[in-house]
């Protein structure tokens, strides 16, 4: 007598799975419809309504809770703002661990904290759920565009079972370590963005100051080694002053708290990243959180003592 091989449930329809979709904002909205593109059977969960009724025209299917979404799904990704809003998804009385079936891929894509991530994957692999870690950045134009990079964490047979799904909604996706590790190099990511929007919002004031055309010199920056990504997907709208939010001061804010607490946590100093963490939470005080994370020109205006500090363009 055999005993049968154990099968992924990602394989069970070849080419299509059942895939439960949590959180269909700015970024889960546009990844949700990439995979009701390239074929799956795409069952949406958000607290807006309305999200889920955009997604349900674009071809998927609604659930009327997470349980609802989860119970007949082969995979369950999730894409949420915080720590305990994953947590409440997992371990919830509606949630992936009372109503998934066993060898479920959960994939997370939310940023969370590395130890919450951590605590998760224990969790789930004791239930029989498949965990991995996968938090994504691009902000809204790479969703859009299906062009994310994903930093993924968890087992190497787990993440082979998520990297088509991920290859759906991402263009640079990497197998970073075990679980946590996809959230540590998110954490990471967001230092150096961070720190590099409120570099270029303090070369734009600077060139401003001095009447400098800013378009061209942004153009022929970005052409050397003061190029970024950030430079080139803000640049024109930092310029323009609109701050329509892509990814938004209050997440950045959140984000940043992971990055301070886990480099206390690890005994790192990062200087430039904690001075612009606190720059970040300035401008949630003063009410623009809101705000696409590039705003952080309006703190850079506001100390020269120049243009507005309430979003508005300038005259």
């Amino acid at each position: 007598m055999t005993t049968p091989e154990k099968t992924d449930p990602t394989e069970s329809t070849p080419g299509k799975s059942t895939i439960a979709f949590i959180g269909l904002g700015i970024m889960g909205g546009p990844m949700a419809a990439h995979l009701v593109r390239a074929g799956h059977d795409v069952i949406g969960h958000n607290l807006s309504r309305l999200a889920v009724d955009v997604l349900v025209e674009r071809g998927g299917r609604a659930a009327a809770d997470t349980a609802d979404a989860v119970r007949e799904a082969d995979v369950v990704i999730t894409m949420v703002p915080d720590s305990p809003d994953v947590e409440a998804l997992v371990f919830g009385e509606d949630g992936i661990l009372a109503h998934a079936k066993p060898g479920t891929l959960h994939i997370d894509c939310s940023t969370i904290r590395p130890d919450v991530a951590r605590r998760i994957a224990d969790a789930e692999r004791e239930r029989g759920i498949r965990p991995v870690d996968a938090p994504v950045s691009g902000g809204e134009p790479a969703a859009v565009e299906g062009a994310l990079s994903i930093m993924v964490g968890g087992e190497a047979d787990d993440v082979a079972a998520a990297r088509p799904f991920l290859d759906v909604v991402g263009k640079t996706v990497v197998h970073v370590g075990p679980s946590g590790a996809g959230q540590t190099v998110k954490a990471a990511n967001q230092l150096i963005v961070a720190g590099n929007i409120q570099l270029v919002a303090e070369a734009l004031v600077f060139l401003e100051a001095h009447g400098v055309d800013a378009e061209s010199a942004l153009a022929v920056l970005g052409g050397g080694l003061a190029g970024s990504t950030v430079l080139d997907r803000k640049g024109a709208t930092m310029r323009a002053r609109t701050f329509a939010p892509g990814f938004r001061i209050d997440l950045h804010h959140k984000d940043l708290g992971i990055v301070t607490a886990s480099a206390r946590e690890a005994g790192v100093a990062i200087p430039l990243g904690a001075h612009v963490a606190q720059l970040v939470g300035s401008l949630r005080a003063q009410g623009h959180g809101g705000l696409d994370h590039s705003a952080l020109l309006l703190q850079v205006e506001q100390l020269s003592g120049r243009g507005h500090a309430d979003g508005r363009a300038r005259s």
